[in-house]
């Protein structure tokens, strides 16, 4: 029988109320859990924690989140800092089991958002206001808490964000019953690995700002768990600054070295040069089967086929070549300039691992092995991948060897100029944890091991994580630092387009504070392209679509990429707006989608019409529900940027200057003051957030950007502002031609185009690298433009000068 752990060496020993009390001479702090009262005490100071059990109810701040709290149910607060706005959630049971279920109390009337697997690989979201609407793998939630009858009207809304762990060998979920009771679903994936009680299953944390909650609560685990790290303390790959194109739906499997040149000599004659490629599925070397006549699972047999071989297959080696991998990556560099060449592999291997045996692989020790589901993911919606390989069983490398497999496959890669992978099917390891150790053990061995190998191999932290939505994972990832955000960019799927946008945008809320999140390829050449780019210009993430050689729209890639192949990429990962929290923009027919991000000098908000369709958990699939969605309206204001206060300066006054992607118009908006906007079903707006600066009495000032560019103010790298005396020569009288300058404002910036500025009044000089340039002045809005030539180096830095 193996017990959870309940705490590191070095964080504060927990005595719950339901074990005789101890008096630890070596912790200075103690938790008393009675069941009418919480304190902490804190060498000679006593405080009253913020979340607490008091009378069987859960309170956060003096509002009640759970009733009914069962007496099972055990408080223990978080340690250092997060003590009093931190607690974790912890479960006692009579007996021992690989599985357990702890209702934890009853939510009612409280509306939350949540983040659940509604398959083996993928997470989307969900709004609810009780118990009842929590599903089945939750892996993320949070509640809002407005003022309770014995509150003041005007105290604060509190979040509360919930987040199930790791703990020991076992993974927590949530879910909900008809009770309206939440549920912890405590499981190993081993049927040996068994225990009877967990302390730290749910990490809660409360406060007033949601982003700030959730992003303190991931940092609050991190210190907690020591096993992964927050995203802020990854390196991102450089790839990410780069236009890209992957081969996926250009060819799915029939990827050839002619179809790679050929895709992008394409993009190159038009004008946007991909700098970074990624060879999808199709380049290894996989086993060839017939068909088996007595299959029950003919369809998605292909995902059981197996890898044979860690170098390319037949496709890449021409004449009897055995380099050919290396040749076209060679090609690829040299004829078309790509900077990054990135490959795909599995997490297994392939689809169906390792072949058992296969000749020159034999030291893997790869055995054949047959995926369990976790109940959860079986509730939600079954998958042809998990079907076949549960007739044909995976070749599952030994965990003890898998590090020598990534090491001996990347190592070969590198020698041939590929600088990462895209890792997917990452999600079918937790499937098969039944022998060595649960779902938890051979997940971290498997990550571990990757991550070890590519820190070797790959020097740019080269690593893109695909199919793997698992707190397993994520809790384990002490390196990886991308990661796809949902399910698959569908082209052929009318029902997906919508769905994509919300889904990408509400789970990166939480895969956010552990990755950068990727909203996925897409195709430029597409009925909803410009909506799909859109999204992708302010997600923070990388910008590459899966053109089919020929087919492209460059006017619109031409909005996403400049001249050089670089992209204008937002600083964070984009996430929906607070007022978008708790509504669902893809179902309630009410509203609209808001996004928000920064870039260095500026915000945005991204405005989509997202409804129509939805996951459906009585189809247990996506679908259209209605045919007809309706236009909407809603309204976009200065404060939907979160942390617009923090490019703006301490002297900001809160006045911003809003430019209008689609219509562009700038428009002044006073503190407090909000833009209404109205968008029909796969529509989209972009509303570019500027703080006013006053640069003169009178002289107010603010950068805008590339006015064709749909991240507008991601041009905008820095700028200072130059306050000077009104001399000229000494000094001047009114009978002077020339009137003298009071300030001029420097700017740096990046690409060409069209480049606009707002001045609340008319500028007397503007000046590119020493260039003096003409420019246009519309008094009205106060929109200054003039024109950008190409630059002739990547990545070049413009130096600008306005003076007034």
């Amino acid at each position: 029988m193996l017990r959870t752990t309940v705490a590191p060496e070095h964080s504060t020993r927990i005595t719950p109320s339901w074990l005789p009390h101890r008096n630890h001479s070596n912790s200075r702090i103690t938790f008393i859990n009675h069941h009418h009262k919480s304190l902490v005490k804190c060498s000679k100071m006593t405080v009253t924690p913020r979340i607490l059990v008091n009378d069987s109810n859960l309170m956060v701040h003096g509002k009640t989140i759970l009733s009914e709290v069962p007496d099972n149910i055990v408080l223990t607060p978080g340690t250092g800092k997060d003590i009093v706005t931190g607690a974790f959630i912890g479960a006692t049971a009579s007996n021992t089991k690989s599985l357990h279920v702890f209702p934890i109390g009853v939510l009612q009337d409280l509306r939350f958002l949540c983040c659940f697997r509604f398959k083996l690989w993928w997470m989307t979201h969900r709004v609810g206001t009780c118990g009842r609407d929590i599903p089945l793998e939750t892996q993320f939630m949070l509640i809002e808490t407005r003022e309770s009858r014995n509150q003041q009207q005007n105290s604060p809304v509190i979040y509360t964000v919930l987040l199930p762990l790791l703990e020991g060998q076992f993974r927590a979920v949530l879910q909900g019953n008809h009770k309206n009771e939440i549920e912890i679903c405590l499981e190993s994936g081993d049927p040996s690995v068994e225990t009877n009680q967990g302390l730290h299953l749910v990490y809660m944390h409360a406060g007033t700002n949601p982003f700030e909650v959730i992003n303190q609560a991931v940092k609050a685990v991190e210190k907690q768990m020591q096993t992964f790290l927050h995203r802020e303390k990854k390196r991102l790959p450089s790839f990410l600054d780069w236009f890209g194109w992957c081969t996926w739906d250009a060819f799915y499997t029939d990827v050839t070295a002619e179809g790679i040149e050929e895709g992008l000599k394409s993009l190159s004659e038009g004008g946007t040069s991909p700098r970074f490629l990624i060879i999808d599925d199709g380049w290894q070397q996989i086993e060839s089967k017939p068909k088996d006549a007595d299959c029950a699972v003919q369809e998605g047999a292909r995902f059981a086929t197996r890898l044979t071989g860690i170098k390319e297959n037949t496709k890449f080696q021409k004449n009897g070549e055995s380099n050919g991998l290396k040749h076209v990556v060679d090609q690829t560099k040299q004829r078309h300039n790509v900077k990054h060449v990135y490959v795909w592999h599995a997490l297994a291997g392939y689809w169906g691992g390792v072949k058992p045996a296969a000749i020159g692989m034999e030291h893997y020790n790869t055995s054949l092995a047959y995926p369990i589901h976790s109940p959860g993911v079986l509730g939600n919606q079954p998958d042809v991948v998990m079907d076949s390989l549960a007739v044909h069983g995976l070749g599952l490398v030994h965990p003890k060897k898998v590090f020598d497999f990534y090491n001996e496959l990347h190592a070969y890669l590198t020698s041939c100029g590929v600088d990462g992978v895209k890792v997917d099917v990452q999600n079918i390891i937790e499937t098969l944890g039944s022998g060595h150790g649960g779902r938890v053990s051979i997940t971290r061995s498997y990550h571990q091991a990757l991550e070890a190998s590519i820190a070797q191999n790959f020097r740019d932290n080269g690593c893109i994580a695909c199919m793997c939505h698992n707190t397993d994972g994520l809790y384990s990832a002490k390196q990886t630092a991308v990661v796809r955000a949902s399910d698959d960019f569908y082209p052929h799927d009318p029902a997906s387009h919508t769905i994509h946008v919300s889904s990408v945008a509400y789970n990166s809320i939480f895969l956010g504070e552990f990755m950068q999140p990727d909203w996925d390829m897409f195709h430029s050449l597409h009925p909803a392209a410009e909506y799909h780019a859109a999204a992708r210009a302010i997600s923070g993430g990388p910008i590459y679509v899966s053109d089919k050689p020929g087919r492209h729209n460059f006017d619109l890639l031409k909005k996403l990429v400049l001249p050089d192949g670089s992209v204008l990429r937002a600083q964070l990962p984009a996430r929906p707006t607070l007022d978008s929290l708790f509504v669902d923009p893809a179902r309630d027919g009410n509203s609209l989608l808001k996004i928000w991000n920064l870039n260095k000098c500026s915000g945005v908000v991204g405005v989509f019409n997202c409804q129509g369709a939805g996951w459906c958990k009585i189809e247990k699939k996506n679908r259209i529900h209605c045919e007809t969605p309706g236009t909407l309206s809603g309204s976009v204001c200065t404060s939907d940027v979160d942390l617009i206060a923090q490019v703006a300066g301490a002297d900001w006054n809160g006045d911003a200057v809003v430019y209008a992607y689609k219509s562009g118009e700038l428009i002044r908006l006073p503190t407090g003051a909000s833009l209404p906007v109205t968008l029909k079903v796969l529509e989209y707006e972009l509303l570019h957030f500027y703080p006013i600066k006053e640069i003169a009495q009178g002289i107010s000032f603010a950068p805008i950007g590339l006015l064709d560019m749909f991240n507008t103010g991601g041009a905008v790298e820095h700028f200072e502002i130059h306050k000077a005396s009104e001399v000229h020569d000494g000094g001047f009288s009114s009978n002077n031609s020339e009137k003298a300058i009071t300030a001029f404002v420097s700017l740096r910036v990046r690409g060409s185009g069209r480049f606009g500025v707002y001045f609340s009044q008319r500028p007397l000089k503007c000046v590119v690298d020493d260039n003096e340039t003409e420019f246009n002045y519309e008094s009205e809005s106060g929109l200054t433009t003039f024109y950008i030539s190409d630059p002739v180096k990547d990545m070049y830095i413009w130096l600008i000068e306005i003076h007034v």
